[in-house]
């Protein structure tokens, strides 16, 4: 995309919102600002930290390193390096590094003058991490109802998790949640699906398929309005696919943060309430 003509009308001065020209640079088709090299800086402590991490523990196997939270007994205070300290420094890194992408991504929109719908949907993705890792943590009272950095300790913790409550699969929240993670993979693989048939037509009229020719997108929404008799257009189904991809998002968020701040027994007995309803007595 760098060698593209176009793409020096698009690389105008200003839009910065830290650092005015100091930083307003491009390193081949990356864009720098501020904000990059704040990226790169919490990228680059972060990881290094869990590399020192990985060598102060009993195993290089990729799938065995993990970096743990503090211990309960330690509440919200800082724990030492080696007992959860690393962990809580390494969570500061990695929402420095998110935050700092977004930002970094409101720059850019602020120099082409379009809208800010891809930091804010990246927003809802840095919210359920900073759910996981902060919110629920401090409504809990200690950092180690944090997950921790690691492969299979990663999938234990969610395990154990759902096994704290039961039958996580209960939990409402979570049911949205898995519901809009469903139906996002839905409606964009019918998307994909279908503009690859019409970029890619098949066999009529005798022809090869290459050489007929690509097809608008008024056969698209015939196909589907032939199909499910609705068609929501070329322009609706990416707003569909936004909207379902962040309530995926968020909803997974708020399954997990109702969990133990809100909700303590299991989540099967959350539904007496139906059965409690004056309707079947």
């Amino acid at each position: 995309m760098a060698l593209l003509s176009f793409e020096r009308k698009y690389r105008v001065r200003g839009g910065t919102l830290i650092g005015g020209d100091l930083f307003d640079f491009w390193i081949g088709p990356f864009y720098v600002g501020f904000f990059g090299l704040t990226t790169i800086f919490f990228s680059a402590v972060g990881t290094a930290l869990i590399l020192y991490g990985a060598a102060l523990g009993p195993t290089w196997n990729i799938w065995r390193i993990s970096i743990a939270p503090p211990d309960l007994s330690y509440g919200l205070a800082l724990a030492p390096l080696t007992e959860g300290g690393l962990w809580q420094i390494i969570t500061i890194c990695a929402i420095g590094a998110f935050a700092s992408w977004a930002l970094r991504e409101v720059e850019i929109c602020r120099k082409l003058g379009i809208g800010y719908h891809v930091p804010f949907a990246f927003g809802v993705a840095i919210f359920a991490y900073v759910t996981l890792v902060v919110i629920r943590p401090v409504l809990l009272g200690a950092w180690g109802h944090g997950f921790p950095y690691g492969i299979f300790s990663h999938l234990d913790w969610v395990s154990n998790v759902g096994y704290q409550y039961l039958h996580f699969h209960y939990n409402p929240a979570h049911m949205l949640a898995v519901t809009f993670f469903f139906t996002t993979t839905l409606a964009l693989s019918l998307h994909g699906g279908l503009i690859l048939s019409a970029a890619n037509p098949g066999e009529k009229d005798g022809l090869p398929p290459q050489q007929d020719e690509v097809k608008t997108p008024e056969y698209e929404d015939t196909f589907f309005r032939d199909t499910i008799g609705y068609s929501v257009g070329t322009l609706g189904i990416h707003r569909l696919g936004l909207v379902l991809a962040l309530n995926a998002g968020f909803w997974s968020a708020v399954c997990i943060v109702i969990s133990g701040p809100f909700w303590n027994q299991g989540w099967p007995q959350w539904w007496n309430w139906w059965l409690d309803l004056p309707i079947w007595s």
